[in-house]
């Protein structure tokens, strides 16, 4: 059977997961390649002989004549006689048999390649683009993404070094996705169909045991039959066999429960619809499984999704944007509202760490005592096709094989009384299917494929597969790529294992070093990641001895440093021994800290914004080969990360942008919101007191605007519409306007729109508006303070040159002076909370009073810092938006808006503030310290390379931008309108 004849058999294959993994035969779609491009050699490797029932093949004799007639290229292949496709098809079709595969280009496999047959050398290519000899590609599922210890050796053959570089490009079919994230290239859909096979023969099995006869003992394994259709054929004849003689009375309603909503449970729905199904819901099972005159000719089908069993810990109902953002914050509930109810389990639903498991050791004895006063032969047999051993289901002990596919299971903690169960997990199903698996995948495949071949001619190829097969790249000329840097450390690991088995011992390779400045609120989640990387040590320095300790304290790699920053000697050492700095200092410190790493040429990172004295020394760093990267936190850093990737993606698209509008904030989660100002401090209290003092510069629906920091907090926007559940309101954030030439955007005249601000709850500018006016804000005088509850009336003196009286209603008068009744009484209500006007009772939670005049500005920070902090178990959240709005061509008349946002919270671990800044720095400071980044002078995240490796990096971390597109002019009439209202009132 063909390809071409299979896509006209759909009833068997998987749909396509999206257009770009369509596939039309070459002889439709190229032309034939001139004689004068050199050629292409493909090899196709045969399988470990180890793996007896690997018998797939990644490209079919029907494709190989094709690449060798119509586009002109060498296909050499391996022989093997376990091979699907007999060996003389590929000879007919064009191939040549080869024992090595040596002058490939390009191999092509299924599994990863056995070690003793990787070939090391790079290939002779006299004529290609790449001259003399070019890098070989490989192409198989190497096992090597999670890094699996048992492939690590594997892995580390694409790595090299200086004495003995390599050339090998390590492609993983794993990693092939398409425009919606999901796999383009795998087999998943037809380890449902095998896997539904398996199980159904597994439970036959379990009910002989029982002493019962079903009608699945004639169920056929998948390898027994040439191809799905003949299985189909005779699944189909068991169900009419149901339907005239039914199921065993015996075993009561037959109900095969399902889980999972992806190729592999797509599968699974495929091939059982060959049986007479009846479909039902988790709230049907009860009464469907206890009803005696439940029809016996049916088979009972629940596909469980996840909210059907998933629960809040706190009894709220499943939401998939909360799971996906809390995990921790649910629980399964499969065991008692499903798996008691089931003859037969498919599991077809992944598992991460981070997740609830389905079922857990505990969980599997609640099901099984429940299945036991269900009925008979109740949760006794489980197709765990996922074969997540000790993952979802924690009880699935081991994968089994094709030659032994199941077996029977008890947990040691199980209770005696309770029954064991069967359990099928072959973890190679798709082997089962070899023809019909290897002819889809060989589909899905040879887009990329003809991709791989253009570049190797140096000819313009697909550019969304060539940008998918350089994203699935793991290692190439010697180096990991991308976001797979961190592997580095689990192939050190490994090598030592083995040198140590060995009895070899060697000289440890130097380790990177990194070198951070500062220990506060954001250091947290930066630490642990950098420490992960079992290469890199990392030394914290600051003079807070306490916070160090803590940060360094459970980590090898990390150690904790007393600096005071004062002491440049002791600074400048520091910097000299690391590779990379980092510096969380306060801002004024940056460009003393820079001065150091341009004298000592060490890198620098940083989160905060590039101030004029920092810009200062571009040139003397470029000069020193020395990188200063900043703003590469949250705002600014993941806000230009994801606005250069969504706008060069829109520039790809040849969309012309008209408006960009950007907000974001740092917030308490709504339900610790409760405070004055709404707001409470995950950073430095006084970084948000400054930023309200700064002016500000935009362009809004065609006018530009400019406000002064003197009004800002008057002239703020009553409402950002960017979420249909939180009200906020936005201060509009420094100049804007350099940001079109920064993104791209083109030149301000002709943008409707240029616009970043800072979000708030409703009522923060007024108040803090309140505050500045008292004079709190005040950074020139100095008050001498001897109560806390004199400073408010205190500032307030020095404002208005004028003694007040320590009463309330003196207070109140004078305030009212200033501002409306109603925001001076707001004020005063709010500084009664915190502790500062005469009426309050002393309050030990305010901080101790300094002994030296100060600025009110300083003492209002210690306030905020000590009243305005997180409580255990409070939550803060993290708000970020973009807007673009796009004419999508010359000739369109109509707008695009284009959204992409991140909404974060924070867990027990570390703030969403912590994770959104700290996160940020480590992933650049790792790109940095690896030498991936090539600016040097004073730059921002603008470089594609790393914006492109911060991002993969935040969404392995569940930090991940969502974008969308909608019709309309976009959010910029609803800002015009409430600032125009501001102004007006002001």
């Amino acid at each position: 059977m063909t390809i071409a004849s299979l896509r006209r058999s759909p009833q068997y294959l998987p749909r396509p997961l999206t257009k770009r993994a369509r596939y039309l035969p070459a002889r439709r779609t190229l032309a034939t390649v001139s004689p004068e491009h050199a050629k292409v050699t493909l090899g196709i490797r045969r399988e470990d002989p180890s793996r007896i029932w690997e018998r797939r093949c990644p490209v079919t004799p029907d494709e190989v004549a094709q690449l060798v007639q119509h586009l002109d290229v060498n296909v050499l292949i391996q022989d093997c006689d376990r091979r699907v496709f007999p060996i003389d098809q590929f000879i007919k079709a064009g191939a040549k048999v080869h024992p090595t595969l040596e002058p490939a280009h390009i191999v092509v496999g299924i599994k990863e390649t056995p070690l003793n047959e990787l070939m090391t050398s790079p290939v002779s290519a006299p004529g290609l683009r790449s001259g003399p000899s070019v890098p070989r590609t490989h192409l198989m599922f190497s096992h090597t993404t999670k890094g699996q210890p048992y492939n690590m050796e594997l892995l580390s053959r694409f790595l090299g070094s200086q004495e003995n570089p390599s050339l090998h490009r390590l492609i993983d079919y794993e990693l092939l996705v398409g425009e919606d994230g999901k796999r383009t290239v795998g087999f998943g859909w037809f380890a449902g169909v095998a896997g539904v096979l398996e199980s159904l023969s597994a439970l036959a099995h379990a009910h002989l045991e029982l002493g019962v006869a079903s009608p699945f003992l004639h169920t056929p394994r998948p390898h027994t039959h040439p191809s799905i259709p003949s299985l189909r054929s005779a699944l189909r004849n068991i169900g009419q066999n149901i339907v005239e003689n039914g199921t065993p009375k015996a075993l009561g309603p037959f109900v095969i429960g399902l889980t999972g909503s992806g190729k592999v449970s797509q599968g699974c729905l495929s091939i059982l619809e060959e049986l007479p199904i009846v479909k039902v819901t988790v709230k049907d099972l009860p009464g469907l499984v206890s009803n005696q005159d439940t029809d016996l000719h049916k088979i009972y089908l629940v596909h469980a999704l996840p909210n059907d069993y998933l629960t809040r810990a706190d009894g709220g109902h499943y939401s998939r944007n909360d799971y996906y953002k809390n995990p921790a914050m649910y629980r399964s509930e499969f065991d008692t509202k499903v798996a008691p109810y089931l003859t037969l389990f498919l599991n077809g639903v992944g598992w991460l760490p981070s997740f609830p498991r389905l079922m857990t050791n505990e969980q599997l004895a609640t099901a099984l005592t429940r299945a036991a006063e269900v009925g008979r032969a109740r949760f006794g047999t489980i197709g765990d096709i996922s074969c997540d051993v000790e993952g979802g289901l924690e009880f699935l002990p081991r994968a089994s094989t094709l030659s032994d596919p199941f077996f029977k299971h008890r947990p040691a903690s199980l209770p005696s009384h309770l029954p064991s169960v069967t359990i099928m997990s072959v973890d190679i199903l798709p082997s089962s299917l070899p023809l019909d698996a290897s002819q889809h995948f060989c589909g899905v495949l040879m887009p990329y494929l003809h991709a791989l071949i253009d570049e190797y001619r140096g000819r313009p190829g697909s550019r969304e597969h060539l940008e998918a097969l350089n994203v699935a790249t793991i290692a190439r000329n010697g180096e990991l790529q991308g976001k797979h840097r961190w592997l580095a450390a689990p192939v050190e690991r490994r090598a030592v294992e083995i040198a140590s088995k060995a009895g070899v011992t060697e000289t440890p390779l130097r380790k990177k070093r990194v070198l951070m400045l500062g220990s506060g609120m954001v250091a947290g989640p930066a630490v642990q990641e950098i420490c992960k990387r079992s290469d890199v040590d990392i030394t914290v320095a600051s003079n807070v001895r306490s916070e160090t300790e803590a940060l360094t304290r459970k980590y090898s790699n990390a150690k904790a440093a007393y600096l005071d920053v004062h002491d440049v000697v002791e600074m400048a050492r520091l910097i000299q021994e690391a590779d990379v700095i980092i510096s969380l200092l306060p801002v004024p410190f940056h460009p003393p800290v820079a001065e150091l790493c341009i004298q000592h040429r060490k890198h620098l990172v940083t989160a905060s914004y590039i101030s004029p004295a920092m810009r200062a020394l571009h040139e003397r760093a470029q000069s020193a080969d020395v990188l200063l990267l900043n703003e590469i936190g949250l705002d600014p850093g993941i806000d230009h990360c994801s606005a250069l990737s969504l706008l060069a993606q829109l520039k790809g698209e040849n969309k012309r942008v008209i408006s960009f509008t950007s907000f974001c904030g740092g917030l308490p989660a709504p339900d610790c919101a409760d405070v004055p100002l709404g707001y409470k401090f995950s950073w430095s209290p006084r970084g948000v007191l400054n930023a309200a003092l700064n002016g500000a510069r935009f362009k809004l629906s065609g006018k530009e605007m400019e406000i002064s920091g003197e009004n800002l907090l008057q002239e703020y926007f009553p409402d950002v519409p960017i979420s249909n559940v939180l009200k906020l309101e936005g201060l509009a954030n420094r100049d804007s306007l350099p940001y079109a030439e920064t993104y791209g955007l083109g030149k301000v005249e002709s943008l409707q729109t240029v616009l970043r601000g800072t979000l708030r709850y409703p009522g923060f500018s007024d108040l803090m508006h309140a505050f500045k006016v008292i004079g709190l804000l005040d950074i020139e005088s100095s008050i001498q303070l001897r109560d806390w509850r004199d400073f408010a009336r205190m500032s307030l003196e020095n404002k208005i040159g004028e003694q007040i009286g320590s009463d309330r209603r003196s207070f109140l008068s004078a305030l009212s002076t200033l501002m409306t009744v109603e925001l001076a009484e707001s004020a005063q209500s709010a500084l009664n909370w915190l502790g500062l006007t005469p009426e309050n009772v002393p309050c030990n939670t305010l901080p101790a009073v300094p002994p030296k005049p100060q600025a009110p500005i300083e003492l209002f920070t210690s306030v905020l810092a000590h009243k305005l902090r997180y409580n255990p178990g409070e939550r803060d959240m993290v708000v970020l938006s973009h807007e673009v709005v796009v004419q999508p061509s010359l000739s369109s008349v109509g707008s695009e808006v284009h959204t992409s946002s991140l909404v974060a919270y924070g867990n027990s671990e570390a703030s969403a503030m912590a994770r959104c800044v700290g996160l940020p720095v480590a992933f650049a400071a790792l790109e940095v310290l690896d030498g991936c980044v090539q600016m040097r002078g004073v730059h921002g995240p603008t470089d594609k390379s790393l914006y492109g490796a911060v991002l993969d990096g935040l969404k392995g971390a569940g930090l991940e931008m969502k974008e969308s597109v909608s019709k309309g002019p976009g959010m910029e009439r609803v800002l015009a309108e409430g600032l125009r209202a501001r102004r007006i009132a002001f």
